[in-house]
């Protein structure tokens, strides 16, 4: 068996970009995939940590951008194993910092890109990073180059491949942010990243790979991320008086088990978005034991803790996941939007449900017009394409305007949506919904449980989304004579009225029958009845064309302005 020494230690970005490292992404790895979401995401994070440039550097708290894992001995040569998202990300921000940055201090940037030659210690020019075979001259002359960065504004995604569109667009997306700046504040910027923000470098020394891969998943396996409540449940058990452990030992094991542990540590992560009410600035341990334990204004006990937020708020938390709240005349009305709720936005709306819930669970009736406008917000965060950290802002606002108990209800409430909102949320239903696919099934859902007056039903094996007038009609059917020009069918072929429910999966065969023979033999039941009303509905027309696509679209968005109050 091979030697395997393994070295952890936390670096400045400065000593990240330097000589003591030069990086390069294996050819196993997977090629560049942050989107424009992740990559203005981590920019604002950044800008977000340094307050709005009202306060000094050197005041600033160090900024922790996670960690990496390399293979590295004692020389600068390190293969990523994980990181190579972050590492060109911030190689990317770094040369778009430079490309805005006056001549002098263009060339001080340029030093974090790439090394200069050094024949007294015979090393060679290089690039503090080079990516995967396919993508490595690409990076190097377009970004890291000087110069480089204006010739990528001339590219167009045709010419690219898959990764090189992300570089591109998140290059391109942070000069359009950056751009906006002062040049203090570009200065300000760059100085942060490069002095107060911080990579943890796990380095492996081995050729064993088995052996490298096998610390990369104990570092990103959910053992590490369940450490949390566990670090602090040691801690936190030791803190209860030595004769009342056994007690409380045994309340939190009975939360482990009502929640499971994946559940579990996310309630934790959500317990901290609800006691600090802004996003995560530091590590989660520290900032729980900042805002949650020993608590705020005031300390609490640990036994104050497991008694009075920790069991509260996971049984008001197992509510949420298993939709089985089942106190006072609203329950089936509440569990149904929790059903509904489950089902968008990926949980980031959670921090708030649950605060109010466990806040107001004696008026049930508030409760329910809580979420049926946490609903609505939700949503419109999908349908619109907002980025996740807006939608992450917002709810910080909800949950300080919970915490000041103040009016939800009211126009100006973070709850509730603007009219420029609600303008949105109407041009994305009546846009090409079907484009959004995740969304839009949810959207088709909604509508025909509220034509159903919610007696509808939804547990199908299979719900698909189907389109009547097809995508590609063969070009002897009837619906090329009907919709003539693809100008013509493009107008109509993604929007709400010419969709429907179906509950089984797709038959691609199908998709092209004419009108009459779907409606007999594809979008009907073998009793002939269909259990959606919005497809119950398409069976009641004798043919499909252009007037009435849009007649049936003027009447679902009538349905969706009135459900969701636009």
């Amino acid at each position: 068996m091979n030697k395997m020494t393994i070295r952890g230690a936390e670096y400045p970005i400065r000593k990240i970009f330097s000589d003591d490292f030069v990086f390069t992404i294996p050819l196993y790895q997977r090629a560049y995939s942050w989107t424009a979401e992740e990559s203005e995401e981590l920019l604002q994070d950044l800008l977000r940590a340094m307050k709005g440039f009202s306060v000094p550097i050197d005041d600033l708290d160090p900024y922790f951008l996670g960690s990496i894992v390399l293979i590295k001995g004692d020389n600068p040569e390190a293969q990523v194993v994980d990181g190579q998202q972050r590492l060109s990300t911030l190689t990317m921000l770094l040369a778009v910092l430079r490309s805005l940055s006056q001549a002098e201090d263009a060339d001080s940037l340029t030093s974090f890109l790439s090394e200069k030659a050094n024949k007294f210690i015979g090393t060679p020019a290089r690039h503090r990073l080079s990516l995967r075979k396919l993508d490595r001259e690409f990076f190097h002359t377009y970004i890291q180059d000087e110069g480089g960065i204006e010739r990528l504004k001339d590219l167009s995604e045709a010419q690219l491949s898959e990764s090189q569109t992300h570089i591109r667009d998140n290059t391109l997306g942070f000069i359009r942010e950056l751009q906006k700046m002062t040049p203090d504040q570009l200065m300000t910027l760059t100085q942060f990243i490069i002095n107060r923000c911080f990579l943890v470098v796990v380095a492996v020394d081995s050729s064993d790979l088995d052996s490298v891969y096998r610390i990369f998943s104990i570092l990103n396996s959910r053992g590490l991320d369940l450490s949390y409540p566990d670090i602090l449940k040691a801690e936190i058990i030791n803190a209860v008086p030595l004769q009342l452990q056994e007690e409380y030992t045994a309340k939190w094991e009975e939360i482990e088990a009502l929640l499971g542990s994946q559940a579990l540590e996310d309630l934790f992560e959500d317990l901290r978005t609800i006691f600090a009410r802004q996003r995560m600035l530091k590590g989660m341990i520290e900032e729980f034991r900042h805002y949650v334990y020993p608590g705020q204004p005031q300390s609490i006990s640990a036994q104050e803790f497991i008694d009075n937020i920790l069991v509260r708020y996971a049984h008001a938390y197992n509510y949420i996941l298993r939709t089985n709240y089942q106190h006072g005349m609203y329950a089936n009305e509440i569990n149904a939007m929790f059903r509904w709720l489950n089902q968008i936005d990926r949980g980031r709306w959670v921090p708030t449900a649950l605060y109010y819930f466990f806040e107001y669970v004696q008026q049930p009736d508030l409760v329910l017009r809580f979420l049926t406008d946490l609903e609505r917000l939700a949503l419109s965060f999908e349908l619109c394409r907002v980025p996740p950290y807006k939608r992450i802002d917002r709810y910080c606002e909800l949950l300080d305007a919970i915490y000041h108990k103040e009016d939800l209800f009211v126009e100006t409430s973070p709850l509730q949506l603007s009219p420029r909102e609600c303008r949105q949320f109407i041009l994305a239903l009546d846009g090409n919904i079907y484009q959004m696919h995740h969304v839009c099934r949810y959207v088709l859902l909604r509508l025909d449980a509220s034509l159903s007056e919610g007696i509808a039903t939804y547990d199908y094996q299979t719900v698909s989304v189907e389109h009547i007038l097809p995508q590609r009609p063969s070009i002897d059917s009837e619906w090329a004579s009907i919709f003539p020009t693809r100008e013509v069918r493009e107008k109509y072929v993604h929007k709400l009225g010419n969709l429907l429910l179906l509950s089984r999966g797709k038959n691609i065969r199908a998709e092209n029958y004419d009108f009459e023979y779907k409606k007999q033999y594809y979008f009907s039941t073998a009793n002939g009845i269909s259990p959606f009303v919005l497809t119950t509905q398409v069976l009641r027309y004798q043919q499909w064309t252009p007037p009435i696509i849009e007649q049936r679209q003027v009447q679902m968005v009538n349905t969706a302005k009135k459900l969701w109050r636009l």
